[in-house]
């Protein structure tokens, strides 16, 4: 039995995705931008669109207890391009620190410094972003959808479709929510790390 072949999108399809929304012809590379303002305009667009989606904080770009070790000369804690949140795990019980990422290393707004040489290691919670390809199948969507919807409103100024393109934005947005509490195994009851709570179920009093 043949396998089934799905094509990983890419910023090219993705970009020509967003040109057949509005109408435009589709190119052979994102290079050509060099020469089209528009689709040069338009990476730009979904490059925005990216992070802006990514700013939000999903399961899939979030990772709490990551552990950061000071430059054993500085001190400092080198905190990279790629990553949009930064707070010291389980802060919202020791509100010891108060930390944002400056000059590209983690900063104590508390204590006025970023020497962390009196630290072994700092854990971290932090929100990170991905590249494009890396993305869920249904974050793609969602932000080609939101690309479009802003490529309609700034490039075509047609109110109609932009808010047939909004609508469509509205649903990719929800299969993301739906993606995010099925992977993110949320509860209301704020239970701790590696613990499992079993709720109520009704059904097991049949088996009595």
């Amino acid at each position: 039995m043949a396998s089934t072949t799905i094509d990983t999108e890419t910023e090219l399809s993705a970009v020509n995705s967003i040109l057949g929304a509005i109408g435009q012809s589709p190119v052979t590379s994102i290079a050509a931008g060099s020469s089209n303002p528009e689709v040069s305009f338009i990476y730009n667009l979904l490059r925005d669109s990216n992070i802006d989606v990514q700013s939000e904080g999903w399961h899939f770009n979030t990772e709490r207890h990551v552990p950061y070790t000071p430059d054993a000369t500085t001190g400092q804690i080198v905190i990279g391009s790629d990553i949009l949140q930064i707070d010291v795990t389980k802060q919202w019980t020791h509100r010891q620190y108060d930390v944002v990422r400056r000059n590209g290393y983690l900063y104590d707004k508390l204590d006025h410094t970023d020497d962390w040489s009196d630290h072994t290691t700092v854990e971290l919670d932090i929100t990170k972003l991905f590249s494009f390809e890396d993305l869920p199948a249904v974050f793609q969507r969602y932000i080609i959808a939101r690309a479009s919807t802003r490529a309609a409103t700034q490039l075509v100024g047609n109110p109609q479709l932009a808010q047939l393109l909004q609508q469509q934005e509205g649903l990719t947005r929800a299969a993301c929510m739906e993606y995010e509490c099925n992977q993110g195994n949320n509860t209301m009851f704020g239970l701790p790390e590696d613990s499992v709570y079993t709720g109520y179920r009704p059904w097991t009093t049949l088996r009595r």
